[in-house]
C-alpha cells in the first residue's frame, strides 16, 4: 500500500482536489496513478507519526461538507478505494464514522450506497459505530439519517434522540438496565435536549447531578446544548452545575 507524506506534491494535489470538490481533477489523478485510490496520507516528510488516513477519510474529515462530497466519495470508490478502510493510528474509525462526526449527510449517504458497513466498530470513544460518533458529538442530522438507514441503537443513543418507544421497551423485561446505564442515558438525554427521555430516566433512578462526560453535569450539558427549557426543568428538580460547566457561569 502506498503511503504518501502529507507535504508530498502528489498528496497536496489530490487533497486539494478532494477538498475543493474538483471531481474531474480527482478522476484524472486517479487514472494517472491508480495506486492513489488505496493510498494513505501520513505525516509530513521526516516527521514521526503512526496516524494515516485514506483518501475517503480526507473526503469526510472535519468540518466536512466539502463541495461535491458525494461525487468525490463515489469517484474514489469507483477507482478502488476501500469504503470500509479504517483509520490507522490512535483509533480505527472508518470514513462513515468521520462523515457522521462532520454531520455530512451527502457523504454519509454515498458511503452507505457504496457498501459502507453501518455497524462497523471503531469510534474513538469506546470503539462504537458511526451512530455513536453522531450522537456523542451532537451531529443530529447524521444521527437521524443513520437511523433511517437502519442503524442499531443503544439505550444512551435512544435517550439522546428521544426514541421513547425503544427506551421504554428496555425497561419492560425482567432485567432492566443497570443504574449506571440509566444515569448515563439520562445525561445523554440532556445532551440531546430530550425532556421526555430525561423525565422517564430520572423517575427510574438516574443520578440528577452525575458529573459525566467532559466533567459536565446533566444541567451543564443541557445548557451547553442550548436546551434552555430542559435546563430550567432540571434546576427546578435540584440539578446543580459542575464547577467548570457552562451552567456554573449563568
Amino acid at each position: 500500500m502506498l503511503t504518501i507524506p502529507s507535504d508530498d506534491p502528489m498528496a497536496v494535489a489530490i487533497v486539494a482536489a478532494i477538498r475543493g470538490g474538483d471531481v474531474e481533477s480527482l478522476r484524472r489523478q486517479l487514472v494517472e496513478n491508480p495506486a492513489l485510490a488505496t493510498a494513505r496520507i501520513g505525516a509530513a516528510s521526516g516527521a514521526v507519526c503512526t496516524d494515516q488516513r485514506s483518501l475517503l477519510h480526507v473526503a469526510t474529515d472535519w468540518p466536512g461538507h466539502f463541495p461535491n462530497a458525494g461525487a468525490t466519495v463515489r469517484a474514489l470508490i469507483a477507482a478502488g478505494a476501500d469504503v470500509n478502510a479504517p483509520f490507522e493510528g490512535r483509533h480505527r474509525e472508518t470514513p462513515l464514522h468521520w462523515a457522521a462526526s462532520s454531520d455530512d449527510v451527502d457523504a454519509l449517504d454515498s458511503l452507505l450506497d457504496s457498501g459502507a458497513h453501518i455497524e462497523a466498530p471503531g469510534f474513538v470513544i469506546g470503539g462504537g459505530t458511526a451512530l455513536a460518533d453522531a450522537v456523542a458529538f451532537g451531529q443530529w442530522n447524521a444521527a437521524r439519517r443513520l437511523l433511517e438507514r437502519g442503524a442499531r441503537t443503544t439505550l444512551w443513543q435512544e435517550a439522546a434522540l428521544g426514541l421513547m418507544d425503544r427506551v421504554e421497551t428496555r425497561f419492560a423485561g425482567s432485567a432492566p438496565p443497570a443504574p449506571e446505564e440509566i444515569t448515563n442515558a439520562f445525561w445523554c438525554a440532556c445532551h440531546g435536549g430530550q425532556r421526555r427521555s430525561a423525565e422517564f430516566l430520572l423517575d427510574r433512578g438516574a443520578d440528577l447531578n452525575w458529573v459525566g462526560h467532559n466533567k459536565l453535569t446533566p444541567l451543564d450539558v443541557a445548557q451547553k446544548s442550548g436546551a434552555g427549557a430542559l435546563a430550567e426543568w432540571l434546576r427546578d428538580r435540584g440539578a446543580r452545575p459542575g464547577r467548570d460547566g457552562p451552567a456554573s457561569r449563568d
